[in-house]
């Protein structure tokens, strides 16, 4: 009998843990399916038209209405989609209004796509893989193409566009006077630029650099900077134009980059050096917490951010034989304090911002 009840109970851990496994591979194939709603204007016309079908989805997106059928079940089965059928039977499918926010809105600092825009590219470094993890050697963000960059881009200047300006800025202490007085500012790992081209814009009398070794970033921040026809602002590769390091510089932002470098304590030692003694910096980077256990417990998404690393972060900070290899989660409030102040700064501050992702720091010689 209890050799029965211990088999009984081994088959039902086996069953519980094989479903677990499972879904872990539902919640893949399903953002495969969100990379394409994204990609196939799926969602900005749900979130235009309300109650419709898989053939008025279809007809409005250009598209075969047999392969929008089974995407729309499997946004609705995924909760993504809401549904019902009519007295007629037909299944209408809508978006409710927190979808349309994190699905089809851009302009929303909860818009969600730019990761699964990317999300072809971050699971096609899989391929590479089993290389890294032989030779230790990573990928740098180039690797991803020229969507990656777009996807980054996505994926950070919402929030960036709705609340750098009006939360960000003023929680910096005398940062505001500053850059309206006229500031030489400096953005580490700029992307595409955002961030810099909207306080370019606001602040006419600063003048900004923006670095980054991502060639596609780089050529994606400079054509953006034409259309806008801003001339407060260059954007340039470290390697062949130097961050300076005469101490003329009043502020400096890093944005999600420094866990990103395969060097990001000599990178520490050279803002340092590039800042006046009276300058600032503003590292925002990933929540992280000391250790896997404190990670786990806390942070819901600690799995997600452990794949993301091996597939991007780690991989970027690895790129270099000698890389340190920080990785998503490797940059907690106590590392980074500890690494800031070894570089030669003093008075490391924790600001008081809610964001689902990032923790910001001002930092000051």
């Amino acid at each position: 009998m209890e050799t029965s009840r211990a088999a009984a109970a081994q088959a039902d851990a086996i069953k519980m843990f094989s479903y677990g496994v499972f879904t872990k591979l539902e919640g893949a194939v399903t953002a495969g399916m969100i990379h394409l709603g994204d990609r196939l204007g799926l969602y900005t016309f749900l979130a235009q038209n309300s109650n419709v079908t898989s053939k008025e989805i279809a007809d409005g997106c250009g598209l075969h209405e047999r392969w929008v059928r089974e995407w729309a079940y499997n946004q609705a089965a995924a909760h993504l989609l809401t549904s019902h059928t009519s007295a007629d039977g037909e299944v209408l499918f809508g978006l409710s209004d927190e979808a349309v926010a994190v699905l089809a809105t851009p302009e929303h600092p909860a818009y969600g796509m730019g990761m699964f825009h990317r999300l072809p590219q971050t699971m096609r470094s899989l391929d590479d893989m089993p290389t890294a993890f032989r030779t230790g050697l990573g990928l740098d963000y180039d690797s991803h193409g020229p969507e990656g960059a777009v996807g980054i881009e996505r994926s950070f200047e919402p929030w960036n566009q709705a609340f750098l300006l009006p939360v960000v800025v003023p929680a910096v202490e005398g940062l505001h006077e500053r850059l309206s007085e006229g500031a030489s500012v400096v953005d580490i790992g700029c992307g595409a630029g955002g961030a810099a081209m909207l306080l370019a814009q606001t602040f006419p009398k600063s003048n900004f650099v923006g670095y980054d070794i991502s060639q596609f970033a780089l050529e994606r921040a400079r054509e953006r900077q034409s259309e806008r026809s801003l001339s407060n602002i260059s954007f340039v590769d470290p390697r062949t134009s130097p961050i300076v390091q005469d101490g003329s510089v009043d502020f400096v932002m890093t944005f999600d980059c420094i866990h990103d470098m395969t060097h990001p304590q000599q990178m520490m030692q050279t803002i340092r050096r590039a800042l006046r003694d009276d300058g600032v910096w503003l590292l925002v980077d990933i929540k992280a917490l000391d250790g896997l256990d404190q990670n786990m417990a806390k942070n819901p998404m600690a799995s997600l951010m452990y794949g993301i690393s091996i597939l991007s972060c780690m991989s970027s900070a690895m790129s270099s034989s000698d890389g340190a290899g920080l990785g998503t989660l490797g940059l907690s409030a106590a590392r980074a304090q500890e690494m800031a102040e070894s570089a030669g700064f003093t008075r490391f501050r924790q600001l008081d911002i809610d964001h689902s992702v990032n923790a910001f720091y001002e930092v000051r010689p």
